[in-house]
């Protein structure tokens, strides 16, 4: 890592704070996230702990900047893969969103802490453009799937979040936690998996039926 040097202009922040979250995701995809401190976030970059105090002071503020940019990518991605008049049948539409769930297993795995850690030490400046954004990125797929299917947006809206809620439980359940796997085989329990594809191609079929009849 180079020597930190202190930020003067916006851009520079900017820098700074993509340094921070790329470190922070580093160690995320590495450690349970109790085992990241803003000490370890600190020496990952290479820094002080003073230096990183001047950008945040609490981990959970990274990880919710991380989960705003993994939630701007998963809205993008699905509305390049879902374009304005398309009329693909609920069957190919459930495998087109399947794909971009698979892709975006992070959004899901930083939305498995989002209610109940990672929105609970934030300052509520923080919170409130992290929610704008989240927001307008709901109301841009709300209007995408509306139009294309000709659907109520009020269902539309219920049949994401059911879609995104189910990704974010079934993300978890596939995930490889060496200690659970340790705790089942000396439980004397055969381990209960799920293909989290299969899973959630079936899931967003049966939602499409569901929301849109």
């Amino acid at each position: 890592m180079t020597d930190f040097i202190r930020a003067r202009s916006d851009e520079q922040k900017g820098q700074r704070m993509a340094e921070i979250k790329q470190a922070t995701a580093e160690l995320f995809a590495e450690h349970p996230y109790h085992e990241i401190t803003l000490a370890a976030i600190a020496e990952h970059l290479g820094w002080s702990r003073a230096a990183l105090y001047k950008y945040v002071t609490t981990k959970e503020e990274i990880f919710l900047e991380l989960c705003a940019d993994a939630q701007d990518a998963y809205t993008t991605d699905l509305l390049a893969a879902y374009p304005e008049g398309s009329a693909y049948s609920p069957a190919v539409l459930a495998e087109v969103w399947t794909e971009q769930l698979v892709s975006h297993r992070d959004y899901f795995r930083y939305s498995d802490l989002l209610f109940t850690i990672i929105e609970t030490n934030c300052t509520v400046e923080r919170l409130a453009a992290f929610k704008a954004r989240y927001y307008a990125g709901q109301d841009a797929l709300v209007t995408r799937f509306s139009h294309n299917l000709s659907a109520d947006p009020e269902r539309v809206a219920q049949m994401l979040f059911s879609v995104w809620c189910h990704a974010v439980g079934a993300s978890g359940w596939c995930q490889e936690n060496p200690l659970v796997i340790e705790a089942i085989e000396l439980a004397g329990l055969a381990r209960r998996t799920i293909d989290f594809r299969t899973e959630m191609r079936d899931f967003t079929g049966m939602c499409l039926s569901h929301y849109t009849r």
